[in-house]
């Protein structure tokens, strides 16, 4: 890896003046520029990078060349793999943004924010492909609601990064398009799936923050592998037009970001009732006046009541994630918080039989959608192409044998707020929080640590998969430690139903009284790296 490492800085030294042009610090500049303000794109917030842009330390052009020169140094040299394609209209779309700042003075909530977007949200005129070769090279006509809301809002679909292939995989992200990406934390290691791209890009500061989707586990795994925050919102909080479904009826989008305070910001621009997707009525009302970045409150944990769900945490845990989790939750006691162990009654019965295959069905639906210039137009295309990679062969043919079509009138089949047992199982968790008075459940995100590349017997631990896919809660990951080899492990928090605010709070709370995130040593400041004029 150190001959890798250091061929990529003796590549980036010739690429980095190439890329970046007049507009970044260079040695040749005057003395009297060199010593002007540097801004490094490695970690930085949201919050840093529109500091820097109301300083003048940098503008949005140069911002968007200094991520790219990130990409072009450490995703292929390295063997990361995490982005699929970068956005050729970033650098007009950040020049336009510099113009409207120059004219107005006036910052929009997430201007000049890059963003890395997991490949199945359409992004209109950019390639969105779900991982598979047999939609290469489709571009949509149109947005996906949540990426026009984010543009809306200033921010730059930078990349498009890797995925497991049509979502099928927790654990590993492998593409027919894009191969599979690693753990930038331990290149020989996973990084969860199917969201592992944007996971890998953020965590490697490849953009500011970026956007997965979560099924089962797809935002919450990948953090969890990443040392990220990973929010899955409440189902219908979120607009799941224009996203490539796996099960909708589970499906969600959400923030993956380096901290809370990004994550929060970009779920107070996505958030909220869209037309065209009937579950978002669910949520009108419950966007709280404000926004959420109220809840972004550093003393939140006091007088909290949090509850322990041994349920989980005790399901045959690594031992050095289960000495993480019981620091984690030391940690939440000495930050204020009340901490008690729960357990749900009869969990294994009214978690039964929560799974529908709906992939069939739903994607179908998608494709047709898409209009006469998409590739292929069912699954069954799809398969008689033999456009997929070899693992998900078996995913395939069996979504295409016994895939049926949701319906809420049949139990397990249904969206979240009409399915019975669906309900049963919410109110069941719920009355425990109930009856113990707690805001929130945690458990480890995984109790185990990420598998070695290649060896698809290591998926073991994944909570995720349990609960809030089914009832429809909001769950949201923390970085809680690290494990072997620098792998990184998450808390989990389980909240009630569009209590977004709760779990914010209780959130940053933890994050900022234990500072767990820190950055890959692999992909460290670029040399000459500080953008700036």
């Amino acid at each position: 890896m150190m001959t890798l490492f250091k061929s990529g800085r003796l590549f980036l030294l010739v690429l980095f003046g190439a890329v970046l042009g007049s507009g970044c610090e260079q040695a040749a500049q005057p003395k009297a520029q060199a010593k002007a303000p540097r801004f490094e794109v490695a970690e930085a917030s949201i919050a840093d990078v529109q500091g820097a842009l109301k300083r003048g330390d940098c503008n949005c052009e140069q911002l968007v060349r200094a991520y790219q020169a990130r990409i072009a140094a450490y995703d292929q040299p390295t063997k990361l793999n995490a982005i699929v394609v970068t956005n050729p209209a970033a650098l007009a779309a950040a020049k336009e943004l510099d113009a409207e700042y120059r004219r107005t003075g006036k910052l929009r909530p997430l201007h000049c924010i890059p963003l890395i977007v997991k490949d199945n949200y359409n992004t209109a005129g950019l390639q969105t492909a779900a991982g598979s070769l047999a939609l290469k090279g489709f571009a949509p006509a149109t947005d996906a609601t949540v990426v026009r809301a984010l543009k809306a809002a200033g921010a730059i679909v930078l990349a498009k990064s890797n995925m497991a292939e049509w979502a099928f995989s927790p654990m590993v992200t492998i593409s027919s398009l894009a191969g599979e990406t690693r753990n930038p934390y331990n290149l020989a290691h996973v990084p969860a799936g199917s969201s592992g791209g944007t996971a890998a890009a953020v965590a490697a500061s490849f953009g500011t923050a970026g956007l997965g989707t979560d099924t089962g586990n797809s935002i919450r795994g990948p953090s969890s592998h990443n040392a990220l925050v990973g929010f899955r919102p409440t189902l219908g909080l979120v607009s799941r037009a224009g996203i490539v479904p796996l099960y909708l009826r589970n499906d969600t989008g959400g923030p993956m970001a380096r901290s809370v305070a990004d994550a929060t910001r970009l779920l107070e621009v996505m958030a909220g009732p869209d037309p065209a997707d009937p579950l978002t009525a669910y949520s009108a009302g419950k966007v709280p006046a404000g926004g959420y970045q109220q809840f972004l409150i550093k003393d939140g944990l006091k007088g909290a009541r949090i509850g322990v769900l041994r349920t989980l945490s005790e399901r045959n845990p690594d031992l050095q994630v289960k000495a993480v989790f019981e620091q984690a939750v030391a940690d939440l006691r000495r930050a204020g918080a009340v901490v008690v162990d729960v357990e749900i009654p009869d969990f294994a019965q009214v978690s039964k039989g929560q799974w529908a295959s709906v992939f069939k069905h739903d994607v179908n639906a998608y494709l047709a959608a898409q209009g006469p210039g998409v590739p292929v137009k069912n699954i069954d295309e799809v398969l008689a192409s033999g456009k997929y990679a070899a693992y998900i062969k078996e995913n395939l043919q069996d979504e295409l044998a016994h895939g049926v079509s949701p319906a809420a009138s049949t139990a397990g089949r249904g969206e979240a707020y009409t399915d019975p047992r669906r309900i049963a199982f919410r109110r069941a968790v719920t009355a425990v929080m109930d009856r113990y008075k707690v805001g929130a459940l945690v458990y480890p995100t995984w109790n185990n640590p990420p598998a070695k590349v290649g060896d698809f017997q290591g998926y073991r631990g994944d909570n995720s998969q349990l609960i809030a896919p089914h009832t429809g809660q909001p769950a949201f990951t923390v970085p809680m430690g690290f494990t072997y080899d620098h792998l990184p492990a998450g808390l989990q928090f389980l909240g009630r139903s569009f209590d977004e605010p709760t779990l914010i709070k209780y959130a940053y709370a933890y994050e900022q009284a234990t500072h767990h995130r820190r950055a890959p040593v692999r992909f460290p400041a670029l040399p000459a790296a500080g953008v700036g004029k």
